[in-house]
């Protein structure tokens, strides 16, 4: 990944085995230009000035949706998301499993709430999420698979920073924890998302055809996912 810059908008630049050139808005707000190995820099510097308008548009409403982003803290009562619900958190003590979901609640062990360091609470949602979504995500893939005349070579759950979740040409699928804060129908249209990718690796019209024969309703859910993301941290 390289940065540059034009009209001066500040951008980084991935390279891969694509056709087309593809602007996108991470979601930490970082404008990103995915391109063909052989587009010369000049003419990758000339398509973001003249999408220059929209990066700008795009930059702002990121900022508005981030403006509300949520903050968690790990004490009694605190709303954590799973499956598109949000539960309330209870610390105690003597439990076996670091977390767990059980009557309505999330389940904290008290000891990695208060031991000083936020990171090791952090850590137990996210192996928690990471094990449900193996099992949740990998029956969705199975499911729309068929659907979308693919087979990929493997589904995992991780870290993925910035991205929902990626696809890569070999066929291999992995998925952010995340995910598993989202309601079903959205995890649905990221699976779908990620399926079709196996048919085309750009966000051309071609591929947005395939989402639309196994999704017709995927703009809904692709929108709300756009305005609702940004609240899906710990």
């Amino acid at each position: 990944m390289k940065s540059a810059s034009a009209s001066g908008i500040e951008y980084s630049l991935i390279r891969s085995r694509r056709k087309t050139a593809d602007i996108v808005i991470e979601r930490d707000g970082r404008v990103v230009v995915r391109a063909p190995e052989t587009v010369p820099a000049e003419q990758i510097a000339d398509i973001v000035d003249a999408k220059q308008f929209w990066i700008y548009r795009s930059l702002a409403e990121w900022r508005d949706l981030n403006a509300t982003r949520v903050l968690r803290e790990f004490r009694d009562g605190e709303g954590f998301l799973y499956l598109g619900r949000a539960y309330r958190l209870r610390l105690v003590s003597g439990q076996r499993k670091p977390l767990s979901l059980r009557d309505g609640r999330f389940l904290l062990r008290r000891e990695l709430a208060e031991c000083g360091d936020p990171e090791a609470a952090r850590a137990a949602f996210r192996n928690y999420y990471v094990e449900r979504g193996r099992e949740r995500i990998g029956t969705r893939v199975a499911y729309f698979a068929p659907k979308a005349g693919v087979s990929p070579t493997s589904t995992e759950v991780r870290e993925l920073g910035n991205r929902w979740a990626s696809c890569s040409p070999e066929g291999r699928l992995a998925f952010h924890w995340k995910c598993l804060m989202a309601p079903l129908s959205i995890i649905d249209y990221i699976v779908v998302h990620e399926l079709c990718h196996l048919h085309h690796q750009d966000h051309n019209d071609a591929f947005w055809n395939e989402v639309d024969k196994v999704l017709p309703e995927y703009r809904q859910r692709k929108e709300w996912l756009r305005v609702h993301g940004a609240s899906f941290d710990l």
